[in-house]
């Protein structure tokens, strides 16, 4: 099968299509494809070798972008068994088949029925058959082939990073490479010269130029100033081709920026300037601004401004704002136009970056001269100090003279001046002052001791313009007078051993005074003995502003006197001096022998102990628990005795509770009720019972016996009074109110008892099941009790 090319169907193509066939006829021969082919006879077999058979074919091409009316022929296939006769059906198939592609099945012809895009698919491979239509059997061998998209220029060039903005510092030498710019064409860059691009500039010239096959842009011209121009458009052309005509192109557009560089001077516009200031300006304000201007930008603008010489260098300072690169003048010295009517200065500005490749363009400052007129202005009365320190006494009488200030008019004028106190304060309110003298004095008495110091502010105007006003702090000191007597630094606790030693030293004690050193920091200090010697204590001055308490006997008994009481007097050094007494109280104590206190009393006993107040407490706790144990245990006895109904029992040595002995045989049961006294014993027994048992004395006391026939003749209220006597002067008692109990009926009748109490016996018909398991016991302690009953009355 041979399949031949397209016709050539543009004079373009026309050549490049003679060659195609050429080469195809040239060097593309027949594929041959043997086949035998067998005929049978009768009786023999005849074989017939025909000749191989195969496709001949060339390279297919079909141009893009065909816009014809009719489909555009490709080429055609042809089979060497095809004889023309229409046995032959040729098919297609593969990329496009039957849409794109179409074939004539009887001739074999190839159309493209659509407009192709060889930018979007280059080529397309495809099969070709060509069978028998009778027998639908393959005649050839399936083919492959492909179909070239023939390209055209179709495409223009495409920057596509553009617009482009770039900068290139000013001054910069000619040929300093800007950028470089690149475009692209989609068509075959093997294919003629569709996609070969040419670079031009066709606008930015003659600032700027580029090379047409790399398209790197170029300054054009020498040491371009940024000045002069900063920014510039350029715009670049590429065109494929080769740049031929009619060939297609594309531009972009540069954006060029000069960058700055130091290469500009600071320039004053003027070289003399003149300032107004007025002499009320104060100091360390801006007074005025001074600016140079530069042409460059950024950094290479920066300014710094200096005083350079001139008569006011001293008076006036220049600092730079970083923002507007001005010159801020400000005052270091108050003006004074009384004194100096104008200043001159010469102020430089210099740039603050140099760039030493421009250094020949220099000198990069300027200087002018700047002239100051101080203006005069009406000033407030100017005090002769700035502030002012004034004394008095206190208990100064209302009225008393403090000090004087003074101020006076600056200005020429040399106006009146009247002075006042600002009374923003309740310290203004103590002061007064004289308005035209400016005298000072108190207006109420005053204690160093409360205030010792006031701070006032005083004001002073002129008369012809009240609304100047200027202010002084005064402060006032007040002086001490000695008006305060010496007293004790503290209350004294003073304790002396009973095994004291003459001459010890048992306190030191110090005394303050609340005026200060100058009237009382020597303190005298004595005793106040009276006509007679204290025997007990005497008091040392150590001349160092104490006293030291001594002893001046041995021995002393908390028994014959617990307590003394020692009168001080103390005197400061004062003008005149001023005195006052203290008492101290000493108490006498028991002591160790190293004279650690053992006990003053029966507090400082416990407290010496070294209980706490919760072991105290708890202490407390168990005994008026065991005094509630008891007094029930006998409440109980009490009740169980009244409970039984037999004759009680008179003993002569002692009674119970509502019973009453008598000497006499009268009255009989009518007289029991007559008396209800507290039980009392007999004097025998309250002798042996005189000391307390709850205090043990130091020193056992000897018993004192006294005779029978003594307390005979004694009645009862005589005996308790006898006994009252006896135990206030008892020594080993406690020192404290104590309950002292007796038991003393009298002396017993000779006719002996008519009470019934003598029927007690040891056996007692009591019941004591109603105290359930504790009866057994209430009853053996009844039984008890009972029988030691019987034995002392007999």
């Amino acid at each position: 099968m041979r399949i031949t090319s397209t016709s050539c169907i543009c004079p373009v193509l026309f050549c490049l299509c003679f060659v195609q066939r050429c080469y195809g006829a040239a060097h593309h021969g027949s594929i041959k494809v043997t086949r035998n082919q067998t005929k049978h006879t009768e009786g023999e077999t005849e074989v017939h070798h025909r000749p191989k058979r195969g496709w001949v074919w060339n390279q297919f091409f079909v141009l893009e972008e065909h816009m014809g009316p009719d489909p555009q022929y490709v080429g055609k296939l042809h089979s060497n068994s095809d004889k023309g006769d229409g046995s032959v059906k040729y098919i297609l198939t593969g990329e496009g088949a039957g849409t794109i592609f179409i074939i004539d099945d009887t001739t074999g012809d190839i159309h493209s029925t659509k407009s192709l895009d060889r930018e979007q698919k280059t080529h397309y491979v495809l099969h070709a058959q060509a069978i028998d239509r009778r027998t639908n059997k393959p005649l050839e061998p399936e083919s492959e082939f492909i179909i070239k998209v023939q390209d055209i220029n179709d495409n223009a060039p495409k920057f596509t990073d553009g617009p482009y903005i770039v900068t290139v510092p000013e001054m910069s030498e000619m040929g300093t490479s800007v950028l470089q710019v690149t475009a692209t064409d989609a068509d075959d860059p093997t294919y003629g010269n569709s996609a070969r691009v040419v670079y031009s500039i066709l606008q930015g010239q003659p600032y700027f130029s580029v090379d047409p096959k790399t398209g790197v842009i170029r300054t054009a011209l020498h040491n371009m100033d940024r000045e002069a121009r900063e920014h510039y458009s350029v715009v670049i052309q590429a065109k494929d081709m080769a740049g031929q005509v009619g060939g297609l192109s594309g531009s972009t557009t540069v954006n060029i920026t000069l960058t700055d560089v130091n290469d500009n001077p600071p320039r004053f516009p003027q070289k003399h300037y003149q300032l107004y200031v007025p002499e009320s300006a104060q100091v360390g304000s801006a007074v005025g601004k001074i600016k140079a201007n530069d042409a460059d930008t950024g950094s290479n603008a920066d300014m710094k401004y200096t005083i350079i010489n001139g008569d006011g260098a001293g008076v006036f300072s220049i600092s730079t704002d970083k923002e507007t690169r001005e010159g801020i003048l400000s005052l270091k010295k108050p003006l004074n136009y009384e004194k100096k009517k104008s200043y001159t200065l010469n102020i430089e500005g210099a740039n603050t970056h140099l760039d030493f490749r421009f250094s020949h363009l220099g000198p990069f400052k300027d200087v002018t001269m700047l002239k100051i007129i101080v203006g005069d202005v009406d000033e407030p009365p100017l005090f002769t100090m700035p502030s002012y320190v004034m004394d008095v006494y206190e208990n100064a009488k209302i009225g008393t003279a403090v000090g004087t200030v003074t101020a006076q008019d600056p200005d020429t004028a040399n106006s009146l001046v009247r002075y006042f106190i600002d009374h923003n304060t309740e310290e203004d309110r103590y002061f007064t002052i004289d308005a035209n003298t400016g005298t000072i004095k108190t207006a109420k008495t005053f204690d160093r001791e409360e205030t010792p110091w006031y701070n006032i502010t005083v004001a002073a105007s002129e008369i012809d313009n009240p609304g100047l006003v200027s202010h002084v702090p005064v402060g006032v000191r007040i002086l001490d007078v000695n008006d305060n007597p010496p007293e004790l630094a503290r209350e004294y606790d003073i304790v002396v051993c009973e095994n004291a030693k003459p001459g010890q030293v048992i306190q030191t004690i110090t005394a303050t005074d609340k005026d200060n050193s100058a009237n009382g920091a020597r303190f005298h200090f004595s005793l106040d003995e009276g006509p007679s010697l204290n025997p007990n204590f005497t008091l040392r001055d150590n001349e160092d502003n104490t006293a030291s308490i001594l002893t001046r006997r041995r021995k002393y008994s908390r028994t014959t006197q617990d307590i003394y009481y020692l009168l001080v007097l103390i005197s400061d050094g004062g003008v005149p001096p001023l005195s006052s007494s203290s008492t101290l109280t000493i108490r006498v104590c028991a002591c160790e022998r190293d004279g650690r206190v053992r006990t003053c009393h029966a507090e400082a006993f416990l407290s010496s102990a070294g209980l706490s107040t919760g072991a105290l407490i708890a202490i407390l706790l168990c005994v008026v628990i065991l005094l509630v144990f008891s007094l029930a245990i006998v409440v109980l006895f009490i009740t169980l005795r009244r409970s039984k109904k037999e004759p009680l029992i008179i003993s002569e040595e002692d009674v119970r509770e509502n019973v009453v002995t008598y000497d006499d045989e009268g009255g009989g049961e009518e007289d029991t009720e007559a008396f209800d006294i507290t039980a009392l014993r007999n004097p025998s027994a309250a002798e042996e019972l005189k000391y307390r048992r709850d205090v043990r004395p130091e020193v056992k006391p000897a018993h004192r016996h006294h005779p029978s026939s003594s307390l005979d003749s004694v009645d009862v209220q005589e005996f308790i009074k006898q006994r009252l006597a006896e135990a206030d002067l008892d020594p080993s008692v406690p020192p404290y109110d104590s309950l002292q109990t007796y038991a003393y009926e009298g002396h017993r009748s000779e006719a002996g008892s008519i009470s019934s109490l003598d029927s007690v016996t040891t056996h007692s018909d009591q019941d004591y099941n109603y105290l359930g398991d504790w009866g057994p016991e209430f009853k053996k302690l009844a039984e008890l009790y009972g029988e030691i009953e019987s034995e002392r009355t007999t």
